[in-house]
């Protein structure tokens, strides 16, 4: 059984990613489960999406995969980021598959595992709010990896699960993904299936004696009163939301008003966006009246910071 994670950010779509992957394993006559995973559905939040695909069996298995044949990162800057959980559950057969602007043998070097690790050359900073399209590009990258989906049900499946957006959407999604499909051809089929997990030799794990402590000793420090403000949730960020003070009409009750992390501060009328803690959702971009707050791409945003500093 082949065993793949997608992991990508909310708007990158992993979801529909996993969907095309899983309708051209389809079209391929296998046994197909395809699912998404996130929290709140938020621009920029890390989630992941899985697919589950054999020939020999119905699939039983159910819920995320613990150890994955190949592992898909749309976004490398969640490698590092513990809540989106890329390396979890990783052997040495698992393939990882980056989308990302750095060599090969850099991650390598950075991850120091005894996994394939293949890059996929990432779209240039100027491009990076055109990542609408990064699902069917990795859905194409895997197609090719696995070794047992033929360009043409690559194709179909496209069509079949984008039907509802125009053609030439879906042309470019396709054009997207054949390159990927193209560029993949020297690790075809690199992706070994995994062994199917039997129920009848479950063993059921010992229990545990987890004695009770006092909640003063015991309980995470997250739960403690206005400790929030410690967990930098800007992290999550793909795009930056920046204020033109220039065209600020000082309007302020509306964007601090339609924020929903109250990440926006004013300070004597004038508003100031809190980055540690601001997730780039837009909905500032969009409420601002005098369309003062425009979005950025945040690595743009952080190259333009190292050159003033």
């Amino acid at each position: 059984m082949f065993r793949i994670r997608l992991h990508g950010r909310g708007g990158q779509g992993m979801k529909t990613a996993s969907r095309i992957l899983g309708t051209a394993f389809f079209l391929e006559d296998y046994e197909v489960q395809d699912a998404p995973r996130y929290g709140a559905e938020r621009r920029g939040a890390p989630i992941f999406a899985y697919v589950r695909a054999t020939r020999q069996t119905e699939i039983h298995e159910r819920g995320v995969i613990l150890h994955p044949d190949l592992i898909i990162v749309a976004d490398d800057s969640l490698v590092p980021v513990p809540a989106a959980g890329v390396l979890n559950g990783i052997t040495d057969r698992s393939v990882i598959l980056i989308n990302t602007r750095e060599e090969t043998a850099l991650w390598r070097e950075r991850l120091n595992l005894n996994s394939q690790v293949i890059t996929l050359p990432a779209t240039d900073i100027e491009e990076l709010t055109e990542l609408r399209f990064i699902g069917a590009t990795c859905a194409g990258a895997a197609a090719r990896l696995v070794g047992v989906i033929s360009s043409e049900s690559l194709v179909q499946a496209i069509e079949q699960e984008l039907s509802d957006i125009s053609s030439e959407q879906i042309q470019i999604n396709i054009d997207n993904a054949l390159a990927a499909y193209g560029e993949m051809a020297t690790h075809e089929g690199v992706v070994k299936e995994g062994v199917v997990v039997d129920v009848k030799d479950y063993a059921v794990p010992d229990w545990i004696d987890m004695p009770f402590e006092d909640a003063s000793v015991s309980a995470p420090v997250i739960f403690s009163g206005a400790n929030s403000v410690k967990i930098r949730t800007g992290l999550w960020r793909t795009l930056r939301p920046v204020i033109d003070y220039d065209k600020c009409k000082h309007c302020w009750w509306v964007c601090s008003t339609f924020c929903p992390d109250s990440a926006i501060n004013v300070v004597e009328g004038k508003p100031e966006i809190d980055y540690d803690h601001c997730k780039g959702c837009m909905i500032c971009v969009a409420q601002c009246p005098p369309h003062a707050i425009v979005a950025i791409a945040e690595q743009v945003a952080q190259e333009q910071e190292k050159e003033t500093t």
